[in-house]
């Protein structure tokens, strides 16, 4: 049996996708599934249970089929403002699950992020050693959540105390794929600008306000979903590590690229317009992300991600261009 908390989410439910393809039916999701429609993330998913959050570790109780748990969810909202609710759910639930899972030998793979790099000037170096992460300074709450869970996994590796057999972090980057419609304003951008874009709009892109920076052209490292849950079936059939792992494409590519991708699958003219960013955003900015994978590679992953333009293109056919954009 493997458990994906928030399995009814973007990341989650594709994780499920992608274990039901290879033929895992003994799939548990815990997560709550709320008025937004995330049930139709699941709605083509075989799976054993449903078990809301607050009563998962009750429902794990002693049990001994349990092989792994896949620990997507979160608040992820990183405009989240309550510290308390961020604090029980994204720290304190993960800490509960470490330790069950520590005290059953089950193996943990759990949803880090590149949130906890901050604003990127110390590079994006997924060092798990505690004198490393001590140097992030996460910008928001979301991040900083994720950044001390981090912190513990670090502090109880270096002090030898017992850990999961396979106690794996991943620090997301910019994710994209199907199944996002219920995020509302924290989509993708390629999620956000499709319905624009193909119904003629022009989209609006911020200008830079460095001179090193062309308008349209700041940097992100921008990753299809499938490229994440390809990662995490390979991760699950490794036997044992602590470790964490950056998760993108491993190429910084610009905005203009990604919506450019969008135009070009529709075979539509680009029109596209840069706008001011506002005043209170600017110092906190980040002009490039770049997911730095050399740990992963060295630990075995050897498969090739999907290019920018051809992720677009199978995510606009496939998904956003159809009357059924759900896995």
């Amino acid at each position: 049996m493997i458990v994906v908390t928030g399995g009814a989410g973007f990341i989650g439910s594709n994780i499920v996708a992608a274990l039901n393809d290879v033929g895992r039916m003994d799939v548990v999701v815990c997560d709550t599934l709320g008025s937004e429609g995330k049930w139709q993330n699941l709605r083509k998913r075989v799976v054993q249970d449903i078990v809301p959050p607050h009563e998962l570790i009750a429902w794990l109780g002693q049990r001994d089929d349990i092989e792994a748990i896949i620990h997507m969810g979160a608040n992820s909202s990183t405009l989240a403002q309550d510290g308390d609710e961020v604090m029980e759910n994204n720290f304190r639930f993960s800490l509960a699950l470490l330790d069950w899972c520590t005290a059953r030998g089950v193996k943990l793979i759990y949803a880090s992020s590149a949130a906890t790099y901050g604003d990127g000037t110390q590079g994006f170096n997924d060092d798990l050693s505690l004198a490393h992460l001590q140097t992030l300074r996460p910008l928001n709450l979301y991040g900083w959540s994720k950044h001390l869970f981090d912190q513990v996994v670090a502090t109880r590796l270096e002090s030898g105390q017992t850990l999961p057999p396979l106690c794996i972090g991943l620090k997301f980057f910019n994710v994209f794929g199907p199944n996002e419609h219920h995020k509302g304003p924290m989509m993708s951008l390629a999620s956000k600008y499709f319905d624009k874009i193909k119904s003629g709009e022009t989209i609006d892109l911020f200008r830079s306000h460095r001179p090193d920076y062309k308008d349209g052209e700041q940097l992100r490292d921008f990753v299809y979903v499938a490229d994440i849950t390809s990662i995490i079936l390979w991760l699950l059939d490794q036997p044992q590590g602590v470790a964490l792992y950056n998760l993108g494409s491993g190429q910084a590519r610009s905005f203009l690229d990604l919506v450019g991708a969008i135009f070009d699958t529709l075979g539509l003219e680009h029109r596209i317009r840069f706008i001011d960013m506002p005043e209170a955003m600017r110092p906190r900015y980040q002009y490039f992300t770049e997911a730095d994978d050399t740990r992963l590679r060295a630990a075995g992953y050897n498969k090739p991600g999907t290019k920018l333009e051809d992720a677009i293109e199978h995510f606009v056919r496939n998904h956003l261009d159809t009357s059924d954009p759900y896995r």
